[in-house]
């Protein structure tokens, strides 16, 4: 095993600046940027300093690839360098989303933006069916007999979640945290059940650059904080999530909105979860993007330089695993779920469900494809089958 190099604190930070500024390709494809390039080809960290914080993102509940980075600034500059690493990985896209709201605020009533988001709305929808595919095989198992007759209760959560989010049409996190407690106290219970003979039961104007009200802004902290304290999972995790709060609870995005907002995160770099900035754009201007953004990127944050130090005995802890595994399983079938809500109303005739086939088909076959490719030819498509 190499040592790792010596590198200074602003290194590591102008690394991540670029990154956030051309890392496209989601979380997969960012974790993957952090290891070529950190342990293979600079050698700044060693792989079981690479290894370990992978682990805790993962563990942890918030964006997979922004808690990486967190982690990684920390392991060599503590609290300074979380934080300059986490604000240079985020920045660059927060900003191209605001301003991407801003263009998106003025022009979204043309005839040929509406006809952008006729292609990429669809685009998106084939997309994140695939992203539901791999992270499913990821996270519980194959679809093999095998492997799913020995995870057959994160199986049994993750249909279970699905059902529910596409009757309910919402998503809800005490569904998620009673998956995961369920999970672990048939998997591998804590020590404080064991003590129990009975276990207790489980129930189920403008750009509007500065308008907003004060109240919307309290909604916004108080929801964008729940979405990023209590979603695990990569960055598309967090979808069905935000769909059940700004489309379901509180009205602020019609559905076609909320779909253009998954699109801004897939055509900017950095972490896909900065489309709550684009969101909170739309909803109360510059001030609501930056709470929006701080609000879900603030408690994991919190939860890598809390667990960081004692993170070694944390991960060890076989109760806490299957805790997070249930949780996972429920998340991700809420966005199998949340997929089939959203492309009942999206797919709305035969060119959209081509254009959401044929995004699946090209994510499939075509070898080293980006998002954003797929839906600038998407975009493409639209306005021509708008004009011609």
């Amino acid at each position: 095993m190499n040592e790792p190099i010596k590198y200074t604190l602003y290194d590591i930070t102008l690394y991540f600046l670029k990154l956030g500024t051309w890392g496209f390709g989601g979380p997969v494809a960012l974790v993957g940027y952090m290891h070529r390039d950190l342990v293979e080809d600079k050698c700044w960290l060693t792989e079981e300093e690479y290894t370990e914080g992978l682990a805790l993102a993962q563990l942890a509940p918030g964006p997979l690839a922004a808690q990486l980075g967190i982690y990684i600034g920390f392991v060599h500059f503590g609290l300074l360098g979380a934080t300059l690493t986490g604000l240079a990985f985020i920045i660059p896209s927060f900003i191209m989303v605001v301003l991407l709201g801003m263009a998106y605020k003025i022009y979204s009533g043309l005839a040929y933006i509406q006809a952008i988001f006729y292609g990429v709305g669809a685009s998106v929808i084939g997309i994140i069916m695939v992203s539901s595919y791999k992270l499913t095989i990821k996270s519980i198992s194959k679809f093999e007999l095998t492997a799913i007759k020995s995870k057959w209760m994160l199986w049994f959560l993750y249909l279970l979640s699905v059902i529910i989010t596409v009757l309910t049409q919402r998503e809800d996190v005490l569904l998620f945290i009673a998956s995961g407690f369920l999970y672990m106290v048939i998997k591998a219970p804590p020590s404080w059940i064991k003590k129990y003979t009975t276990l207790p039961s489980i129930f189920v104007a403008g750009i509007g650059f500065w308008q907003y009200e004060n109240k919307t802004l309290w909604d916004i902290a108080f929801f964008f904080t729940k979405a990023g304290a209590f979603v695990f999972g990569s960055g598309l995790a967090i979808v069905p999530f935000l769909h059940g709060g700004v489309v379901k609870e509180f009205g602020w995005l019609t559905e076609n909105q909320f779909l253009d907002a998954v699109a801004v995160a897939m055509v900017t770099p950095g972490p896909v979860v900065i489309t709550v900035g684009f969101i909170g754009y739309l909803v109360a201007g510059f001030p609501g993007a930056c709470i929006a953004a701080l609000a879900v990127f603030l408690p994991c944050y919190l939860f890598t330089v809390i667990l960081a130090p004692s993170f070694k005995r944390i991960a060890k802890n076989t109760s806490i695993k299957a805790f997070v595994e249930g949780i996972t399983a429920s998340v991700i079938g809420a966005l199998v779920g949340a997929v089939i809500v959203i492309g009942i109303r999206s797919i709305i005739d035969i060119p959209t469900a081509l254009i959401a086939i044929s995004s699946v088909l090209a994510l499939i076959y075509i070898k080293k494809i980006q998002e954003p490719l797929i839906i600038a030819v998407a975009a493409v498509i639209g306005i021509l089958l708008n004009f011609f």
